[in-house]
């Protein structure tokens, strides 16, 4: 096969984005024996954006392992990771309903920052980018917080929440780029992928 690239990313969101690129993918997801999670643990006084990066740069050696393993046809790989940070403190995906009650507690009237890592690989060369983002809670009562969290929607969110969600109602000011803090910066990803020749000058697809 070939105009192809993998996505190692179970996020219905980054599939979304990656077609409206128009960028044709097939998931390469890891397999019940892979511990995954693992690979999002935080080291000791890790600074955010070196975090993210770290982690992005991981799943993508993984998913390029879990290629070779499975003896599927070679193709670019690509990985995404997001986080939320408040100073140094990083946000995750929460581990229950408290947990993300606790997120948005703390994150509720402040500016806090979005980081999203992407790493592509294509045969031996590869190539990485690093989005940052500022999002702007409003004040938001505990009332209100337990009942987003009620939705589900915090659920395997970075920082308990999705901007393209109901939070978008709690949220008073953002810059940066709306598609890294979905999960996939497009113009990033786009540069990477024309930088690989795998998008042409006009950001389509080569065949």
């Amino acid at each position: 096969m070939s105009g192809f690239i993998y996505l190692a990313s179970q996020s219905p969101r980054r599939r979304q984005l990656l077609e409206q690129l128009g960028v044709a993918h097939e998931l390469l997801l890891p397999d019940a024996q892979e511990d995954a999670e693992s690979l999002e643990a935080v080291l000791r006084n890790e600074a955010p954006a070196t975090y993210v990066q770290r982690v992005t740069g991981l799943k993508l050696d993984a998913a390029l392992a879990r290629m070779k393993r499975r003896g599927l046809p070679v193709a670019p790989v690509l990985c995404s990771d997001t986080t939320v940070a408040l100073g140094r403190n990083i946000y995750g995906k929460p581990e229950d309903a408290k947990d993300a009650q606790r997120m948005l507690g703390e994150l509720a009237g402040s500016t806090h920052r979005v980081l999203t890592a992407v790493a592509i690989q294509k045969g031996r060369t590869r190539v990485a980018a690093l989005s940052e983002s500022r999002v702007t809670f409003a004040p938001m009562s505990p009332a209100v917080i337990k009942a987003y969290v009620a939705s589900g929607e915090p659920m395997g969110k970075a920082g308990a929440y999705a901007v393209q969600g109901a939070a978008a109602a709690f949220i008073s000011h953002l810059s940066g780029s709306y598609s890294g803090i979905m999960g996939l910066p497009m113009f990033e990803t786009a540069q990477l992928l024309k930088a690989l020749g795998v998008l042409n000058a006009l950001g389509l697809m080569k065949k």
